[in-house]
């Protein structure tokens, strides 16, 4: 296809995300100009473990370029922004290769090295450092670097940086090495990286990337890939990136990003430590709560699977429910905020003849809407602020059976952001910002995010889904023992 014509000023957003890399792009009005999707698989060798390919990630990254680059005039191609999953880690050496695959959020194998870490940081601390109690989970970096310095000694040895996803695409695109304060889970503080928690894993502090702003330019392309000298910037974390491209960036928005997992959160200046929450440190007066599920989108398409279905088909069914609709807890692989609980796993209980597909699809859209109800319970407590809306966003709410669950088990409207990619269209908006310094990220995120719809809740349906809540929360703490025990 030969290139078409383009507006002057054209901005590209990429989000390397758990289950495909994505791009958008974009005008300066925020018009979505083209869209792109490849899908990369996740390894699970063993018990515990998901792994990704680095090199997969990289070829989404330039199949997104090359498309892009052969169906339009990119003359004015101003910058390139790169959003990526978070807690996910691939070890580099010094000639920028892997060492061994990407360890992503996902996995748990270093759940015994997080709780020897844990032990050793006191809640005062976490909350010194971090604004409240964080744990130091089987995601975080430093059991990361505990567990590949202990299990592959020889490979810890040769590593020079520990990179998220966007950092190692960066790095390959431009060949500089940098990562953001905000994507630092659990290791920055408003001063930088906390040299005493790092301290508590020999060379961690040595190998972690230098930190610059979002919109700051990393580096240009390389000669001889698409794209070629345009700069790329440092990128946001696709928490960050989605909260922009639903459209919250000021003190009491709220988003709702739904895709393999969900990330509820809400902007809020006023912190109140908060078990469970990850409160982010301010960025341009952006103080942000989060509390990211372990499953959302994964759950649902785990069910299709199961049924030979599409994840569409499967939601799409739910809508035929009649029957008995069990109740499903979804920590298929444990369960992150509020819990921390990487032992839970997942179960439909109370079934009965009833209980056919349509009737357990309903109960996987419910039980993953419980995980985001007690998540936003957190939250409003941990930012002392009970949202009036909701702006929600991503793969996962495309269904608007879906959405209209959500909004009923929240007691909350849910408003839907166009933009199918999310955090792809926030990383295209901050690759806009970084040639535009003088106006401010909540300006330019009010500016070009549009909604296509808002769900409002069905109060006939608010007995019955407090109800099911309270039995979703003992039907954990009723399982704890239990899973425990594996």
């Amino acid at each position: 296809m030969g290139a078409e014509s383009v507006a002057k000023d054209t901005f590209v957003g990429i989000d390397v995300g758990t289950t495909a890399t994505k791009a958008v792009l974009i005008d300066q009005g925020g018009n979505r100009i083209a869209g792109y999707a490849h899908t990369h698989p996740t390894a699970r060798p063993r018990p515990g473990y998901a792994e990704q390919a680095p090199d997969d990630w990289m070829t989404g990254v330039l199949g997104a370029l090359e498309t892009f680059a052969r169906a339009y005039d990119l003359s004015g191609l101003q910058a390139i922004g790169i959003t990526s999953q978070v807690n996910t880690h691939v070890f580099v050496d010094g000639a920028s290769n892997p060492l061994l695959p990407a360890i992503t959020w996902q996995d748990t194998r270093s759940g015994p090295d997080a709780s020897a870490l844990d032990r050793q940081v006191t809640t005062e601390q976490k909350i010194a450092w971090f604004g409240g109690p964080l744990p130091i989970d089987a995601s975080h970096a430093l059991s990361r670097i505990a567990h590949v310095r202990r299990v592959h000694p020889d490979l810890f040895v040769n590593t020079v940086h520990i990179l998220l996803p966007k950092d190692y695409c960066v790095l390959q695109l431009t060949g500089v090495v940098a990562s953001d304060p905000i994507s630092a889970v659990g290791l920055v503080n408003k001063d930088g990286y906390v040299a005493e928690l790092l301290a508590l894993v020999p060379r961690a502090d040595r190998l972690l990337p230098p930190l610059a702003g979002f919109t700051t330019v990393a580096g240009r392309v390389r000669a001889g890939l698409p794209c070629a000298g345009t700069p790329v910037i440092v990128g946001a974390m696709d928490a960050w990136a989605g909260m922009f491209g639903v459209g919250a960036a000021q003190d009491g928005d709220a988003m709702y990003q739904s895709g393999t997992s969900e990330i509820p959160g809400i902007v809020s200046s006023t912190v109140v430590p908060t078990p469970g929450v990850i409160l982010f440190p301010p960025y341009e007066g952006i103080v942000m709560h989060a509390a990211p599920t372990q499953a959302g989108g994964a759950a649902l398409s785990w069910f299709a699977q199961v049924l030979g279905e599409t994840p569409a088909a499967t939601a799409a069914l739910a809508g035929e429910a009649k029957g008995s609709v069990p109740l499903f807890l979804p920590h298929l692989q444990g369960e992150r905020a509020p819990l921390w609980d990487d032992a839970s796993r997942g179960v439909f209980a109370r079934l009965d003849p009833g209980s056919g597909g349509a009737e357990m699809a309903r109960a996987v859209l419910e039980g993953v809407a419980y995980s985001a109800r007690l998540a936003f319970d957190a939250l409003r407590h941990s930012a002392a602020t009970d949202p009036a809306i909701i702006n929600i966003g991503g793969g996962g709410a495309a269904s608007d059976i879906w959405c209209q669950i959500r909004a009923d088990v929240l007691g909350t409207p849910l408003r839907r952001a166009v933009a199918p990619e999310a955090a792809a269209f926030g990383a295209a908006i901050l690759a806009g910002r970084s040639q535009d310094q003088g106006t401010s990220i909540a300006e330019i995120v009010k500016r070009l995010v549009k909604y296509d719809r808002a769900f409002e809740p069905d109060p006939a349906t608010r007995g019955y889904h407090e109800d099911r809540f309270g039995k979703y929360m003992d039907l954990y703490q009723a399982l704890r023992g239990f899973n425990g025990s594996f």
